[in-house]
Formats: C-alpha cells, structure tokens, sequence
C-alpha cells in the first residue's frame, strides 16, 4: 500500500515511524530539506521538498497511484487544500486531514464530500477528551476503554505501601479479592509481560485488565481513595486548554486557565464565559501560591514546553494537588517523567498517531482489523480490540490447545454483554470481541495475526 504524507513535524515523523515499521511503502512532502534528511537518515523512506498543495509536486510525488495520502502540515489550510487537490487527481484516494484551528474544525467535519476528506483528526481535541475522561474518573495514571466500555486496561503506580508488592502474578485475585488480570508491568523502562511466577516490586507501572465494577474493587483493596474532581486548574491557555474547558462543563466541573498573554486571556474569556481565567505566569511559584494550588483537586500543565509542564506539575504535586494530568508534546518524555513519579502524561502526537495507524490497518484489511487500538507502556505495547469473524482461526477451540506467537497475550474475551478473563478452557466465537496485547514491533494487523502458522 503506498501512502504519502505531507509535512514531516511531529505527528508526520510519529506516523512515519510507525507506518514503515509496518512495511507500507511511505513518501513524506516537506518545504524544508533539513526536516527531509534527518528522515532519510533514520527511515527507509522517499523524501520530497516541495508544496503539498501543489499539483506538480503531488504528481511527482505519486499521487496518481498512491492509496492513501495523509496531510499533517502545520497549516490547516494548506493540509485542507493538499487533500482537495490530491483527491482531484486521483478520486480513488483516501484522504486524512489534521486541523487544528477550532474555526475550521467544524466546517471541515460537515463539509468532507466537499473537501475530498475520509478523516479528520484534530491532536488538541483528542488530548482535551483524554484528559477530561482521567479528570472525570481519578484513581489512574491511564484509563483505555474497549469492547464498548465493557472492558478496560488501567494503569497504577505500585509504591512502598501498596499491599502487592512483593505478590507474585499468580496470588493476585487472592490479594485483592476481584476478577482482575496484570497484562503489562513497566519496571526500568522495560515493558514486561509477566507470566504466573512474576513478583511486583514497588516501582513498577502495571497495567491491569477488567470490567468497571472489578477494577473499582481493586482501588478498595488498595486503599487509593478516589474522590471527584470538581475544580480545576489550567496552565496555559492553548488550544487544548478551549477544548478541555468544554469538556469539563458537560461533566459539571468548574475549571480557571492561567495565560501569560494578555491579549489571550482576553480571548478566552470570550469564548469561554464560564471559565475564570486569570493573567499570569503558571510558571511562577508565586502565581501558583497566591492562586492557592493546592485548593484544587485537579491539576492540568499545558504550556508549549515539556520541561515547564513537568516542573509545574511536580509543584502542584508538592502542593497536594491529589490529580495531575501534563500534557507533553514529545512522547520521549513521558519515560522521564515516570521517573519523577507525577500524575498522568497525555501527548496529543501519540493519540493523533494511533488514530491514523488504525484507519490505515483498516484500509488495508477490511475484515479482521483491529476496532481500537492504544498504545500503552509508554508505546512499548500496544492495545487492540479485535471483533472474531467467519475468517478467524480457531473458532470454537480452547485458548490452551492454540499456539500464539511469543509477546502476545490474549487480555479479554467477551461475548455479547459480558466480558471474561481468559483461561485455559475460554474458547471465542464469532462476533465475540478479544482485547489483544503485543510489543509495538510485532506489527499486529489482523486477528489471525498472533497466532502462530
């Protein structure tokens, strides 16, 4: 399948990674060189210097027998004009826009016959969902909802006190006394999945797998006390900070922005009348104090720089803010981040990305694609949510008499209303829903993929 993807920043680059570590045959349109080469050096990719919205460039390029073509310049009208002239060409293509501007959001949605589209993605939106979603249900560092919410995989911090250290896999259920299962353990930087004799250790990130009901069991048992958030504090006025302040609203959540720029504070109050939005730096420790932080129960660093956001949010964890959410623009980070040990850490780039990566493995695999697919473990796993067919393999047989290849676990099976953890004798059937986790190297693209020939 060739794809051709126009601007090569952050989410062109993040797609670019993951596309041609899934094989396709990728040829990336950027105005700067310098971009182009340092991409070349890392990827075995085509590079091209021109405008996207060109005709002449997009035919140099391939369009005319590209399959799908992807614009992800930092422009929303020029990736809007990219796709309609990409589409002219070759009405055949597929065509994905990242928009960001929320003037031009909704009007790319309602009009995407008119702009040649099959997708719109927008990073900021989908980080203020993200965040709003781990506001609204505190008590996780990570919170992935699957199998029509039947189904999730959360993520706890192990520490000194907690009452699984030192538990090997096998004993938890009699630990904590719920239908749980630990699919992913991080410890180190290493994502691991762990097998029945694996002890967890204070330090690690697990990553468990259950329904709603159990994994709130799990939080008792553990003693983490979850209380709601009501109030929340906002540094930086961004894009995400607009979309996030809507979020908040429809969840009865009150919620006050800090923005250095005036002239932005201004705006915001405008189109956010709800919301209290005060002038000043968020990276003061004195705007913080005298805005009384830690009267807060929620806390959300979005500045532009990753280093400010993890050094506002390790303050307002000092400060006892009890839910801590930083926004980080290079997912590189977030391994740093573990380290310091605050809150949750969203990148807008990671979410965009997925999304992308998950139409495209439906385009080449119209059935047995994965529905959803989410990367965890700071990307090290992936998620996937697959819906059996009549081409599966294995239908109707014992989870104990099938082989699947190494790195693969099967986390859930459920059928119809109900959600299982798997054991020896599950068997799935054909519209049963199976949550799959794999390394992000095993390039999983159809269910019958992680079984072994």
């Amino acid at each position: 399948m060739k794809i051709l993807i126009a601007g090569a920043g952050k989410v062109g680059t993040s797609l670019t990674e993951q596309l041609s570590l899934e094989g396709y045959d990728i040829t990336i349109i950027d105005m700067k060189a310098k971009r182009l080469e340092m991409i070349m050096e890392t990827y075995d990719v085509i590079t091209m210097e021109g405008n996207s919205a060109a005709s002449n460039v997009l035919k140099e390029a391939g369009v005319m027998d590209a399959d799908l073509f992807i614009a992800a310049t930092s422009l929303d009208e020029v990736n809007l004009l990219s796709c309609i002239t990409a589409h002219t060409l070759n009405p055949e293509l597929h065509t994905i826009a990242r928009i960001r501007d929320p003037e031009y959001v909704e009007q790319a949605y309602e009009m995407r016959d008119a702009f040649g589209l099959k997708l719109v993605v927008n990073p900021e939106r989908m980080a203020a969902s993200e965040i709003a979603r781990l506001l609204k249900y505190p008590g996780f560092l990570q919170r992935e909802t699957f199998a029509k919410a039947k189904v999730e995989i959360v993520e706890l911090r192990l520490d000194k006190k907690s009452r699984l250290n030192n538990v090997q896999v096998k004993n938890l259920q009699t630990a904590v006394r719920c239908q749980i299962l630990i699919c992913a353990v991080l410890r180190n930087g290493e994502a691991i999945m762990p097998d029945g004799d694996f002890t967890l250790r204070s330090g690690d990130r697990i990553f468990v797998t259950g329904d709603s009901e159990n994994l709130h069991s799990l939080l008792r048992a553990l003693g983490i006390i979850t209380m709601p958030v009501n109030h929340v504090l906002v540094a930086g006025g961004s894009r995400i900070s607009y979309y996030l302040a809507q979020e908040l609203k429809k969840n009865n959540i009150s919620v006050s922005i800090i923005e250095n720029d005036e002239k932005k504070c201004e705006t915001l109050a405008k189109i956010l009348p709800y919301a209290t939005i005060i002038h000043g730096d968020a990276s003061d420790q004195n705007v913080l104090e005298e805005e009384e932080i830690g009267s807060y129960n929620g806390f959300v660093s979005m500045t532009g720089l990753d280093e400010i956001n993890m050094v506002m949010s390790l303050y307002a964890n000092m400060a006892g803010v009890p839910q801590i959410v930083t926004k980080l623009g290079r997912g590189e980070n977030i391994a740093v981040l573990d380290r310091l040990g605050i809150g949750s850490a969203v990148c807008p780039k990671e979410l965009c990305t997925m999304h992308i990566v998950r139409y495209v493995r439906a385009m080449r695999n119209q059935k047995g694609a994965a529905i959803t697919v989410h990367k965890i473990a700071d990307g090290q796993v992936e998620a996937m949510e697959f819906t059996v067919d009549e081409n599966t393999a294995h239908i109707g047989e014992p989870l104990k008499d099938i082989a699947i290849r190494k790195n693969i676990l099967i986390a859930s099976v459920s059928h119809g209303s109900t959600a299982e953890i798997p054991h020896g004798n599950t068997a799935f059937h054909e519209g049963d829903t199976i949550i799959v986790l794999a390394s992000a190297k095993s390039a999983i693209n159809t269910i019958n993929d992680i079984f072994e020939e």
